[in-house]
């Protein structure tokens, strides 16, 4: 019967755990001088040996010859244990065995001595999901337990652990192992299994392990179907594009040519590419440019090292434009998860990250290479938002948004009725520019103002801000009263995004700086001073004594 290969290589002794030298060794010397704790915590994440050094240690001390720390695993202790018919070395899941009912049985079973090894052993798995009540009926036995009782607990997320239990217990932190551990390891395993593994897909398979040896020898064992496990096997297994393929999906989006960009996404589709896995390689690429951009040095020994140096330094984008890049890589993340249409996830982020860049992502430095212009069709569907206060010195200037002509229900004044048919205008005639604005001590038209406006907004934001019924503007001294309708249009135009590009839209239209305030349609002026006026009149002939 065939054996999966983190079973079949699960280490024995204490020198055959990798990574983790620092924990085997303070081991290896309690158990060779004696001095023993009662009860162990094993922290750490998924597959870095925990349970692993917890067998080890348990067979360690039960050990009839023990070699230097280590178990010789040939003595009748150490086979039992190994076996499983030893009964006084129990492994219980916590996950499973969580009540306090199971932490009683197990209380009351710990205080008989064991009947052929010198220690009962008590491994708990995932400690961290025993109940408050189940940590309660443990904390008095492992605070004074028999002479022969140990305890050794494993857990992955140590916040869970209640504080009186973790001042009772010896800890010890289990780290990930790096990349170049896991692939020595792995093509160990594949020497040993007759695997033909190349060196460069053992590397891919440790960065993908995530620091954990169990993962990447299930990740082996998964591509050893292949007659060589090579990059491109290891890539075909696990549905990811690769680095080659990634690279060419940043050209496009950074060139913000959305037509390419979609057709590239559409072949990984394809080619049966996972939308959440190439998110997170497009992620993990802006990642190693913001580590290398803000971290020349350090950040080197930080990178995954799937791209050169020269791709990653090659990246256009202002340390705020690579922040925003993957911050929205990482929404569309998040919303893929719960959502029954991941492929559209992951079109919806293509489409952001192409057609809707903010200022902030375009490059300051001026010896880089000018961004091909977006089709028309992208670069009218949304106009590009303001960059954020303080990053005009780090943004390359953006061209002035093209500005199309008004149709006739768009003309602030006087409609064309609606049974005559537009007339044409003529080709060399330039599209109407918003009206000027008024002279010192002129009257303010919010008609007239809101057409400054049609650049700055995105298209639902302007309709909703230029619909009377919607919006409407009073300009006091320097600063200007929007109402609001209540509902959509309150929710939509109240927000910093669209106040601050109304702000900056009419203070360059008047030619001097304004505030904005909100105020919704309810308390609009002219309804407030009729109420008024009405109230003066029911107490006008009140007299007050």
């Amino acid at each position: 019967m065939y054996e999966a290969l983190y079973r079949k290589y699960r280490p024995r002794t204490f020198d055959e755990v990798v990574g983790q030298e620092y924990i085997t060794e303070t081991l290896k010397n309690q158990v060779r001088t004696g001095r023993l704790s009662h009860a162990y915590l094993f922290i750490g994440t998924r597959g870095t040996g925990k349970t692993t050094c917890a067998r080890i240690l348990a067979k360690a001390v039960n050990c009839e010859h023990p070699v230097n720390g280590n178990p010789c695993n040939q003595c009748p202790s150490c086979r039992g244990i190994e076996d499983g018919s030893i009964l006084d070395i129990v492994e219980l899941d916590a996950a499973s065995n969580n009540g306090v009912d199971d932490v009683r049985m197990l209380r009351d079973e710990a205080v008989f001595s064991p009947t052929t090894v010198k220690k009962r052993v008590y491994i708990i798995d995932e400690v961290h999901m025993l109940s408050k009540s189940a940590f309660n009926a443990l904390l008095k036995i492992l605070e004074e337990p028999p002479a022969h009782l140990m305890f050794i607990l494993a857990t992955t997320e140590l916040n869970k652990v209640l504080p009186t239990i973790l001042s009772r217990c010896q800890r010890h932190s289990f780290r990930r192992l790096d990349p170049d551990t896991i692939a020595k390891r792995l093509l160990y395993v594949a020497q040993q299994e007759n695997i033909r593994l190349e060196p460069d897909a053992a590397q891919l398979l440790g960065r993908l392990a995530d620091g954990g040896m169990r993962d990447g020898l299930s990740l082996l064992d998964q591509c050893a179907a292949s007659e060589t496990v090579d990059t491109a096997s290891v890539l075909h297994a696990m549905g990811l594009a690769g680095s080659f393929r990634i690279q060419e999906l940043t050209e496009s989006i950074l060139s913000g040519q959305l037509a390419p960009t979609l057709e590239q996404y559409n072949s990984l589709w394809q080619d049966g590419k996972d939308p959440a896995a190439l998110l997170g390689e497009l992620a993990g690429f802006f990642r190693d440019a913001l580590l290398l951009r803000l971290a020349p040095e350090g950040g080197r020994g930080l990178i995954s090292g799937a791209y050169g140096e020269e791709v990653l330094q090659s990246v256009r984008l202002s340390d705020s434009g690579l922040l925003w890049t993957l911050n929205t890589i990482q929404k569309y993340q998040s919303a893929m998860s719960g959502s029954t249409s991941p492929r559209l996830q992951g079109e919806l982020c293509m489409i952001e990250l192409c057609g809707i860049r903010p200022a902030a992502a375009v490059a300051a430095e001026a010896t880089a290479k000018p961004v091909p212009e977006r089709p028309a069709s992208v670069r009218n569907a949304a106009p590009i938002p303001a960059a954020p206060p303080g990053e005009t010195e780090k943004t390359a200037a953006r061209p002035a948004p093209v500005q199309s002509a008004p149709t006739p229900t768009e003309a602030p004044h006087e409609p064309e009725p609606t049974a005559a048919p537009p007339m044409p205008r003529p080709q060399d005639e330039k599209p109407s520019a918003p009206a000027p604005a008024p002279e010192s001590g002129g009257e303010f038209r919010w008609t007239e103002a809101v057409e400054a406006l049609r650049t700055a907004l995105k298209p639902g934001q302007y309709n909703l801000v230029s619909d009377p019924a919607q919006t409407k503007g009073e300009l006091v001294g320097e600063v200007l009263t929007l109402y609001l309708a209540e509902g959509l249009c309150y929710m939509v135009v109240n927000t910093p995004e669209v106040i601050n590009a109304i702000r900056q839209g009419i203070s360059q239209w008047l030619g001097r700086s304004i505030q904005v305030r909100v105020e919704t349609l309810k308390n609009d002026p002219q309804k407030v001073q009729d109420k008024l006026d009405m109230l003066g009149r029911q107490f006008s002939n009140v007299t007050i004594r």
